[in-house]
């Protein structure tokens, strides 16, 4: 048997696992220029559940979120993310990455959390990206129309457009990818899974988890060299079935089909990309994100000839895939 340091100096992208602070990614607020047609497409082509409504926002849920909502949908002049929502482990827990982010340097502050969710803290990646951290939360109890047969199911099963299952995952471009991934291991507590190596040196991708899925983050560098921006965010369906089915939904519907259904190398995922009535980049994705369950995961890394294969099978990548984002960028 070699010990630890041993088994460490032969793979040396052998990674400590996930602190276990964060819980889950728990919700997103999106900002869309044209509100009642990105509503439509959440409500009635994804087939999410409409929770509330607070000022110029509106509140929506996966069908088998237990939170009070999955997406916050906020009226805005232009297109892109405002604001990432992490749920903890616990009270300690809350408390302890609290302190990591204000010793980084990278807090905002403590707010009232928005309807079903406790005191809020909001803070920035590297790159400029709003997130926030919260413990306390309601568990969403279904009205009478909606309550489900299963008890361990949070609501009844939609049966309207995709019935998409949950929220999986947000892909932000970034200016530099390294600076954010080093911020969510090192402040955070999460691990990357996989990344891209170019054939420079630079890391223009990381996946990162802060449990036993996949990843929950990504970040992409963003080649206008822009901050903030978004490249898509990643919703989880069933089955490949419903990716498929999907693609048809939106075909009836004059969704813009960007690409796929294909299936990515990086991560396994099956796939398409759409977008919604405000230009934000979807992602339906099956299955979203694999089980990493070793506790000692080497990160994969994928150079530049072998990222330019493209897929794993299916079309080659297209061009808008690498310079989409919102909100756009201004000339």
């Amino acid at each position: 048997m070699t010990s630890p340091q041993s088994q460490a100096a032969q793979h040396p992208a052998v990674t400590r696992p996930p602190l276990h602070d964060v819980a889950h990614l728990g919700h997103i607020e999106l900002l869309t220029p044209k509100l009642c047609e990105s509503l439509w497409f959440f409500v009635d082509v994804l087939g999410l559940t409409e929770t509330c409504r607070e000022g110029n926002s509106v509140y929506l849920r996966t069908w088998d979120d237990y939170e009070h909502h999955t997406v916050k949908l906020t009226a805005d002049e232009t297109s892109g993310i405002r604001r990432v929502g992490l749920r903890t482990s616990s009270q300690a827990a809350l408390e302890r990455r609290v302190a990591a982010i204000e010793e980084a340097g990278l807090g905002i502050g403590w707010k009232d959390g928005d309807p079903g969710i406790g005191p809020t803290y909001v803070f920035r990646d590297p790159d400029g990206h709003e997130l926030e951290l919260y413990w306390e939360t309601e568990w969403y109890t279904p009205p009478d129309e909606l309550k489900p047969s299963l008890k361990n199911q949070a609501q009844a099963y939609p049966g309207r457009g995709v019935c998409v299952r949950r929220l999986d995952h947000v892909n932000y471009l970034a200016q530099e990818v390294p600076p954010n991934g080093d911020f969510v291991r090192d402040v955070l507590g999460g691990r990357v899974t996989e990344q891209i190596m170019l054939d420079d040196g630079a890391i223009s991708a990381q996946w990162l988890h802060f449990t036993n899925k996949g990843y929950d983050l990504v970040y992409t560098r963003d080649w206008t060299g822009s901050t903030g921006r978004l490249h898509h965010i990643a919703f989880a369906p069933d089955t490949h079935e419903d990716v498929l089915r999907a693609a048809d939904i939106c075909l009836d519907h004059g969704v813009f089909i960007e690409t796929g259904p294909h299936k990515h190398a990086i991560q396994q995922t099956f796939f398409l990309y759409v977008y919604e009535p405000g230009g934000n980049r979807i992602e339906l994705a099956n299955p979203a994100a694999r089980l990493v369950l070793a506790p000692d995961w080497r990160t994969i890394t994928w150079t530049e000839a072998e990222r330019a294969k493209g897929q794993a099978w299916g079309l080659k990548t297209i061009e808008s895939f690498h310079t989409h984002g919102t909100p756009p960028v201004r000339s």
